[in-house]
């Protein structure tokens, strides 16, 4: 049995408060138009983690992701488009590349500042909707797949995952291109969020997660003396938790049972 110091309970981590939300979601989105500003011509086409989309896919993608919180209709729209136009496609990966196919003309030079200016106007557009009327509407509705969503509403997707999405695409960007990902203060409750998804959802062995890098930290899973201990950078393991491919060493100590129920764990990104 393996044993260590029991730091605190990713159970613990706070649920992002709605002030805290708009300065990191305004942080992810800054970063990310650094990320993909001075891409040379070449960046653009790289394929990335994502299955068939090039940078310049993502990007764009990234790009509808803040503009149809400032203008729902174009996410209803694009859904029920997908639905028709991908037929084979699950709903969100559907109405995802209706969100590509929108911008197939527009330059890749000119992605970043479509960024920079529908990133604020979708900020401001969520904090414009009460509170009560974000944790009433339900995105299931249109996309079933938000049923495994830690929450089931817009108020979630507003104040945690498309920080997240826009997060982990900037990794991807970097991952695809070589640039340097650089990490900031708010990288942090990004990570963080993500390991209260996993806590929330945990049924494996107690672990002990030891994480390194500016966005790490050391956390508990399960009740109990951990059975498993994890060591790795923060954003190595968020690639593993993803499901994308990965870029670096994750190490383990404890029985192989525990280990790989641990290695198979995923959250929604």
């Amino acid at each position: 049995m393996v044993t260590t110091s029991a730091p605190a309970s990713a159970l613990d981590i706070p649920r992002t408060h709605p002030l805290r939300a708009r300065a990191v979601n305004l942080a992810e989105m800054r970063a990310m138009v650094a990320a993909l500003d001075g891409l040379a011509a070449a960046d653009w086409t790289r394929v990335t983690a994502c299955e068939g989309w090039t940078v310049r896919d993502l990007a764009t993608h990234v790009v509808a992701q803040y503009e149809e919180l400032a203008r729902p209709w174009l996410l209803v729209g694009r859904a029920v488009l997908g639905r028709r136009r991908y037929p084979r496609l699950s709903p969100l990966h559907a109405h995802n590349q209706c969100q590509v196919d929108a911008r197939r003309e527009v330059p890749p030079h000119a992605v970043p500042g479509l960024l920079a200016r529908f990133g604020p106007r979708g900020v401001r557009a969520v904090e414009r909707l009460p509170g009560a009327a974000r944790r009433r509407i339900r995105l299931s509705p249109l996309f079933p797949e938000s049923k495994e969503l830690a929450e089931d509403s817009m108020d979630y997707l507003a104040r945690v995952l498309v920080t997240r999405d826009t997060w982990m695409h900037r990794v991807d960007v970097c991952d695809a291109t070589g640039r340097d990902l650089v990490l900031r203060e708010h990288d942090k409750e990004v990570v963080g969020q993500v390991l209260l998804d996993l806590a929330l959802d945990w049924s494996g062995p107690p672990a002990f997660l030891d994480l390194s890098g500016p966005a790490g930290g050391r956390w508990t899973l399960g009740r109990g003396t951990p059975s498993v201990v994890v060591q790795t950078d923060a954003v190595t393991l968020m690639r593993q938790l993803s499901g994308r491919p990965a870029t670096g060493v994750v190490e383990y100590d404890g029985a192989r049972a525990d280990v790989a129920a641990f290695a198979a764990a995923r959250v929604v990104f």
